[in-house]
């Protein structure tokens, strides 16, 4: 079963790594901005040395637009360094960050939810809801006849496991590092995982308690 568990994991981050360039392209009516072009076949040169990449990895605790943080977290600068204890940019909804209440669209950014759907559902439904977001009307749900992902393993639900892991695969696909590794410099995959599980788990408060419940109807809405 671990090897099976393994091979699968390591479908997912081909797969993911090769198509997730295709949804951070800028436009073709942004290409008179001086951007330098991203190969989806190669990692080299993603990661925080690009800036597409680095703007969506950019932990919220930094300000990528600010020129200095850029490149202190490019050169591991002790006071910029990327940890697992911070969530990064492509996790808030249209990347925004609230320091003063760090939970608005936390988890709903709509990269993650594209990586989601490509995964468990199928490369097509994430096209589509690449191209819904240049679309006010989405139109019905499409109904599918072939059973994704999702259906074969049983998953009848969002979970937080389920978020956590394509999590995780998108973080390393943005990444420039061409083979996994749980210890990717002063980042930990393990720890990245665990702690993602245990914001959706690690609840006390009847407020706490309603906003994982409506982030999870959220999810499988």
């Amino acid at each position: 079963m671990n090897k099976s568990a393994d091979q699968a994991h390591a479908d997912d981050m081909n797969h993911l790594k090769t198509t997730v360039l295709d949804w951070i392209k800028p436009p073709p009516t942004d290409s008179a901005e001086l951007v330098e072009p991203l190969d989806s076949g190669i990692k080299d040169g993603q990661g925080f040395d690009h800036d597409l990449t680095g703007r969506f990895l950019c932990p919220v605790d930094y300000d990528w637009e600010d020129s200095f943080q850029c490149e202190a977290i490019r050169d591991y600068h002790p006071d910029f360094l990327v940890t697992a204890h911070s969530w990064p940019s492509f996790l808030y909804e249209g990347g925004i960050y609230d320091a003063n209440n760090p939970s608005i669209g936390l988890f709903k950014g709509s990269l993650l939810v594209t990586a989601f759907k490509f995964i468990f559902t199928s490369p097509s439904s994430a096209s589509k809801l690449i191209r819904s977001e240049h679309k006010k009307d989405q139109g019905p749900p499409d109904r599918h006849t072939r059973a994704h992902v999702a259906a074969r393993i049983g998953m009848k639900s969002v979970s937080p496991r389920a978020i956590a892991y394509i999590t995780v695969q998108l973080r390393f696909a943005l990444l420039s590092c061409g083979t996994w590794r749980i210890t990717d410099g002063e980042f930990n995959y393990n720890t990245f995982y665990n702690n993602i599980v245990d914001f959706f788990k690690s609840v006390e408060t009847l407020k706490e308690k309603k906003f994982i419940r409506d982030l999870l109807i959220w999810w499988n809405w």
